[in-house]
């Protein structure tokens, strides 16, 4: 019987004897993906790790908003708290514009803050005649309105008298620099005599056409321009164009006087010097007048011949 026949495994002669390259293959590029991370990290940029690291905790926390950005922006401003006197102003227009909110709607009135102060200003339309610095009915009523609201306030007020570019010459005004005086002062006639308002508060100008509002160019331009200003003043304008007003040169009622100034060291020297110097000068002046004041002495009387002198005993 003939032996059994042992399997033998037959190899392929197909078969690659490198697959030990895929693995390494694998841990080179494993190394690679691990040095370039190292590289990565070694060059930290903090805005970009601090965004990553919010992404990471957003991404394992969902309950976790990110946390917000340190922003190095600087702290905002306080507001600044408006004076009394602002307030006081702003109030004033308020009651204006509900005063004359038909005039301001009608284009006759307008009202506007500006550095100086609250500005009313009085178009010349229905307020004026042309060429005439008269009041119109119109004009006072408007005017009476505006003098009901500053007898509220004790500001100064300066009426200011504007003309456009035309020039004038009539019997009675011969420039726009003489019409727009007229206007204004009449204005302040209206106010002080008219409403009884203290005279104190107020004061007159004209401009002419040298301060218009726009360029007297058109038809429209030039209505804009005559015009009547009544400026409010604030605090800072008064104390600015008017630092000698009777309000603070007056002293209070029962208030000390202030001591005179005493003269300064080298003042007083110089002042004891004049009075020494002043001393010697006098004295030999008035050496003579005492000479002349003093009586004259009596000289012995002549005696006559023949007379008989009278013989006296110690």
């Amino acid at each position: 019987m003939p032996p059994p026949r042992r399997n033998r495994r037959r190899y392929d002669s197909n078969i690659s004897h490198e697959r030990w390259l895929i693995s390494y293959a694998d841990f080179v590029t494993l190394l690679f993906a691990f040095f370039t991370t190292m590289y990565a990290i070694s060059t930290v940029d903090a805005k970009k790790l601090q965004d990553m690291v919010e992404s990471m905790q957003a991404a394992f926390d969902a309950n976790k908003l990110p946390t917000a950005k340190k922003t190095s922006a600087t702290p905002a401003r306080p507001l600044k708290t408006p004076s009394p006197d602002q307030q006081a102003l702003e109030a004033l227009k308020v009651r204006l514009s509900e005063r004359l909110k038909l005039q301001i709607a009608g284009g006759q009135v307008g009202l506007e803050v500006d550095p100086r102060g609250l500005v009313v200003s009085i178009r010349e339309a229905g307020t004026f005649g042309v060429g005439s610095a008269e009041l119109s009915d119109s004009a006072k009523g408007v005017l009476g309105e505006v003098a009901d609201a500053l007898a509220d306030v004790d500001h100064p007020v300066r009426i200011e008298g504007h003309t456009d570019d035309v020039p004038i010459k009539t019997a009675k005004y011969k420039s726009n620099w003489e019409l727009s005086t007229a206007r204004a002062t009449n204005v302040v006639s209206f106010f002080v005599e008219d409403r009884g308002l203290p005279p104190s508060r107020f004061s007159a100008a004209g401009y002419g056409e040298f301060r218009p509002r726009a360029a007297n160019t058109t038809g429209a331009n030039r209505a804009a321009n005559r015009r009547v200003d009544i400026v409010i003043l604030n605090e800072a304008t008064r104390r600015a164009e008017e630092p000698a007003s009777p309000t603070d040169a007056a002293p209070e009622a029962g208030a000390p006087a202030a001591p005179a100034a005493s003269p300064s060291g080298d003042d007083a020297a110089a002042g004891e010097a004049a009075a020494d110097a002043a001393g010697e000068d006098a004295a030999p002046a008035a050496a003579p007048e005492a000479e002349a004041a003093q009586p004259e002495a009596a000289q012995p009387e002549a005696v006559q011949p023949g007379a008989v002198q009278p013989v006296t005993h110690p």
